[in-house]
């Protein structure tokens, strides 16, 4: 599944998240990826 929708992964727990800019996955991680996402945004990974 392709969402950036935290509350959708209220309903269905991941277990691979990864982030993808400009076509690349720069980060790849569990659950709490996606949580750190919702609380700091995407701005952090752009750096990666």
């Amino acid at each position: 599944m392709i969402t950036h929708y935290q509350r959708i992964l209220d309903y269905v727990e991941p277990d691979h998240v990864h982030v993808m800019i400009d076509g690349k996955i720069v980060e790849s991680g569990g659950p709490e990826l996606a949580e750190r996402l919702e609380d700091e945004g995407y701005d952090w990974a752009k750096d990666l």
